[in-house]
């Protein structure tokens, strides 16, 4: 079996663009946390956290450590390939894939095929518009992450049913599509809030994931950036890809709870990233001479095609 050959990488070896600084994001909000928390009963926040994009209140409340270098490296990392929903990085002899496959594993999204996922039918409705208006937020927008705070603090009397759409909707805006939190969403898809059914059971997964990689498509990373999206799965995707790095410098729970994106505590505050993941460049070498060995002993391979 020949080895495929690989796609040049976006960057020279050894000529990667450094990590001056940290990269910029829009998830992980502590402000709309915190409102989201004291806008919820015990009863309706227990159920949010177990509800299908429960997930994201899990992870923010584990208290995960972001290194943005390690992020960033990876990226610098990146084969030059012709799909924009994949990414190859390239350490040691094998490159890692990061797809909508590894983002459905990694995060347990429903990750399904939709059509018109970006832009599902939703008529406007006498509901929808007092809904929006309680919302305080124009009927042709989707609200932003700073409307859904100002709307949490005062939601108080308002039905259990409106306060349950307010705290999907505060999911949508600061996890899936994890933008400026004054930039307003997608109406289009802020309005399947109004149907609980069948927002909760939307391929979220999907969206969340074509957020993430259309901002990563053709990013300059050369200087100061931001990424909007799930940002945060690339650094556990790095650390199950690389499972050594993984267990060196990740912090893998003692548990190892489900999905894996809950599986780690993250690695705040190191400056030597590049190193620890070139580190992995020698395990993965001393691996393809044993491949190498296998070859030639008629065993199967473990070179992965992209």
């Amino acid at each position: 079996m020949d080895i495929p050959e690989l796609p040049r990488r976006l960057y020279t070896s050894g000529e990667e663009p450094e990590a001056h600084n940290s990269i910029s994001y829009h998830t992980d909000n502590s402000k709309l946390h915190t409102a989201l928390r004291e806008a919820l009963t015990d009863d309706e926040f227990e159920k949010l956290k177990e509800s299908s994009l429960g997930v994201f209140i899990k992870f923010k409340e584990q208290g995960f450590g972001w290194a943005s270098r390690l992020v960033h490296h990876m990226l610098s990392f990146k084969l030059d390939i012709k799909k924009k929903y994949e990414m190859w990085s390239l350490v040691g002899p094998e490159p890692l894939r990061f797809s909508l496959l590894e983002f459905e594993n990694l995060t347990g999204l429903n990750c399904e095929y939709i059509e018109d996922l970006e832009t599902p039918k939703c008529d406007v409705t006498p509901e929808m518009v007092s809904f929006w208006g309680m919302l305080r937020v124009h009927l042709e927008a989707g609200p932003t992450t700073d409307q859904i705070i100002a709307a949490l603090k005062r939601c108080g009397d308002w039905s259990r049913e409106d306060r349950k759409r307010l705290a999907y909707l505060s999911i949508f805006t600061g996890f899936i599509e994890g933008r400026k939190f004054s930039t307003a969403t997608r109406s289009t898809l802020a309005r399947l809030v109004m149907d609980l059914e069948r927002f909760e059971n939307y391929p979220w997964g999907r969206v969340a994931f074509k957020v993430l990689m259309d901002s990563l498509w053709n990013k300059e990373i050369a200087g100061c950036y931001t990424v909007d999206g799930f940002i945060q799965v690339l650094q556990v995707w790095t650390y199950t890809a690389m499972p050594e790095l993984g267990a060196s410098i990740g912090g893998p729970r003692a548990d190892s709870p489900s999905p894996p994106i809950l599986a780690y505590e993250g690695s705040r505050g190191r400056r030597s990233m590049k190193a620890a993941i070139l580190s992995q460049v020698f395990t993965s070498i001393q691996k393809t001479a044993q491949t190498t060995y296998y070859k030639s002993s008629g065993k199967s391979s473990i070179w992965t095609t992209y």
